[in-house]
């Protein structure tokens, strides 16, 4: 026998039912399938330093670009950071540590940091902020394609050692000699020592090589700047020095040396003087080059920067415990003076 068909009511009754099932079903569904997504990923960057921890501005400015690009500590990102504390024979093993926890890139510093990251890996990025000739030590092929697994920013040291010397000798008026402190176990200072001795030439300065390889040659270098009576330094700016600056300006002031340095850090620490790329730009522009990284560009195909700011920071304080007058033309130009 034909089962009964059920009246048109009580049709509807079922329909509403099933839809109400069904829709039921599907909101307890949604959080399973939510939660069956995979959780945002958390980036590791390995922070190789060559200072002390919280020494610098510059690494906040790091840390300030890779908030701009939308990165947040903690929670997106982390950052394993390990600091050599200005003992440059630590880097290797520092950066063979950032490896052993598989990093997804390595930001460190200046031209020792790079070859101590380089040395390290192959295959992790590495990003080299203010390095001052990647080309010329070999770790890049080119600025606009450095290849590899290594890219950065430049900060032009060496070119600017023409304009250091012009600047103390408008400070110090009829200067003919000058002393140059530098790291002869850096390449990259190698090279900018090479740049400043043809920079003298030209200006008709004739130089004292005060030449280190570790913080410990430090006194005895400004102990041969003293013995051969020379009026003002010129400080070559790499890991070494930017490690030891605040005792290298302690040490010109007891030596009454006017010099000048490669960024504010120097004179921050009481130096009298510097002119250089700016950092905290060059560390923001690092920032940019690991966010492009992480979204998956290659860094050997990623240009090396270019600084675009330039500052001249001038501590009016050591300028007056060395008897010295600023002009005035040499005022009106500073971006910060500290007082």
């Amino acid at each position: 026998m034909k089962p009964a068909s059920l009246p048109a009511h009580a049709t509807d009754q079922v329909a509403r039912r099933t839809f109400l099932m069904t829709t039921a079903g599907a909101l307890l569904a949604a959080p399973l399938a939510a939660g069956a997504q995979p959780a945002r990923r958390v980036w590791r960057i390995g922070f190789l330093g060559v200072g002390a921890p919280g020494q610098r501005t510059s690494e906040e400015a790091f840390r300030q670009g890779l908030r701009e690009q939308g990165y947040l500590e903690g929670q997106s990102v982390i950052i394993e950071a390990r600091y050599a504390e200005g003992r440059i024979e630590r880097l290797d093993g520092l950066a063979t540590e950032l490896v052993r926890l598989k990093v997804d890139v390595i930001v460190t510093v200046g031209m020792q940091g790079a070859l101590a990251a380089r040395s390290a890996t192959t295959t992790i990025p590495i990003v080299v902020a203010t390095a001052a000739d990647l080309v010329g030590a070999g770790l890049a092929t080119s600025l606009a394609r450095p290849g590899g697994n290594l890219t950065g920013t430049s900060s032009l040291n060496s070119e600017l050692s023409g304009k250091r010397i012009e600047l103390l000798k408008e400070l110090l008026p009829g200067l003919s000699r000058l002393a140059v402190l530098w790291n002869g176990a850096n390449p990259g200072s190698v090279h900018t020592w090479q740049e400043t001795q043809a920079a003298a030439q030209k200006l008709a300065v004739k130089l004292r090589s005060l030449e280190i390889r570790k913080a410990d040659d430090l006194g005895q270098a400004f102990e041969v700047a003293k013995r051969g009576n020379e009026k003002a330094l010129v400080v070559i700016q790499d890991s070494l020095t930017l490690a030891n600056q605040t005792v290298i300006a302690q040490l010109a002031a007891r030596y009454r040396l006017p010099a000048i340095y490669g960024s504010s850090g120097f004179v921050e620490a009481g130096g009298l003087m510097a002119y250089g790329a700016s950092r905290r730009e060059l560390w923001r522009h690092a920032a940019v080059l690991v966010d492009k990284i992480l979204k998956g560009a290659k860094p050997g195909d990623l240009p090396i920067e270019q600084p675009t700011t330039f500052e001249l920071v001038i501590n009016l304080k050591t300028a007056k415990a060395l008897g010295l007058t600023i002009p005035p033309s040499l005022l009106a130009r500073a971006d910060e003076v500290i007082q």
